[in-house]
């Protein structure tokens, strides 16, 4: 389909972005690198009347550490964290989540901000942004605003970001000694979303007990979360295979797993269990 006829802005600065924004409201939406806004765009899901195209505003797709941050620019893309040197030693799990999303056009036009602001339940940034216990900054009429990643996700393609902001930057801790990481997914054959998608973030002591531990899931909800009974259930503790399979078994808790034409709710539970599994083991792996 052809989308509906709307006017187009590409401002050169994030002031012009923002005033644009404050004028039009919610008849406004952002341009990024349009793999998500693009095709509802074509479907007529989306009908805006003012499209602002982000991409000629310069600073925005950085991925650089900083002291102790990793600092990823909202219009960064998938092939850009993925092929980073910056991120290559203090940022595995950015760059790994990364090589996994959709084929190689996906990841040479797609953005983080933008697959993290569409909050699809099957895409594969929130997980890894969960998992390492991000931060985003947003840009807004009454300046920087700072979220936390799991109070970011309220919905299906629902954030908390205001109709009059702008993400701008992710930061997540930089790796520290002796920390591992991974992400498994279980992709859906057509789209390349998960199913189900499982991402941790470790680190162990000297004497290899889980000191900290985050993990991230998408695709098994209706939002992408982080797996507390999991990871309560090894902090503290030695990662002993007996107790990776039994923190695994929680990965689904508290939540009502998604049933659709791609898998049941039994057959998603049973994913986040084997996936869950081989992500705490290769974290743990990496972490020794």
């Amino acid at each position: 389909m052809i989308p509906a006829a709307f006017d187009y802005l590409a401002p050169r600065t994030l002031e012009e972005a923002l005033e644009a924004l404050a004028a039009h409201g919610e008849d406004a939406r952002l341009l990024a690198g349009g793999q998500s806004l693009l095709p509802l765009l074509k479907l007529r899901l989306a009908r805006p009347k003012l499209l602002v195209d982000l991409r000629k505003i310069s600073g925005l797709d950085g991925a650089e550490r900083r002291n102790d941050r990793l600092c990823i620019g909202a219009l960064a893309t998938h092939y850009k964290i993925e092929s980073s040197a910056a991120l290559a030693k203090s940022g595995r799990l950015l760059v790994e989540t990364a090589g996994v999303i959709g084929d190689l056009q996906v990841r040479n036009l797609g953005t983080i901000g933008g697959s993290l602001v569409h909050a699809d339940p099957g895409s594969d940034w929130p997980a890894a942004i969960l998992a390492l216990g991000g931060e985003l900054l947003m840009h807004g009429p009454a300046g920087e605003r700072r979220i936390r990643a799991e109070d970011f996700f309220l919905g299906p393609m629902t954030t908390a970001i205001g109709p009059r902001e702008i993400l701008t930057e992710i930061q997540v801790p930089a790796a520290q000694r002796r920390s591992g990481s991974a992400y498994f997914k279980a992709r859906q054959r057509a789209s390349g979303f998960a199913l189900v998608g499982v991402a941790v973030a470790l680190r162990v002591d000297s004497k290899g007990s889980c000191e900290e531990i985050g993990i991230g899931v998408t695709g098994l909800a209706d939002r992408p979360f982080r797996a507390r009974a999991a990871e309560e259930r090894l902090r503290g503790e030695k990662l002993a295979p007996r107790l990776i399979e039994e923190a695994a078994a929680r990965v689904a808790d508290g939540v009502e797993p998604l049933s659709d034409l791609h898998g049941s709710a039994e057959f998603r539970s049973h994913l986040a269990r084997i996936y869950g599994a081989r992500a705490i083991r290769a974290a743990a792996q990496r972490a020794r």
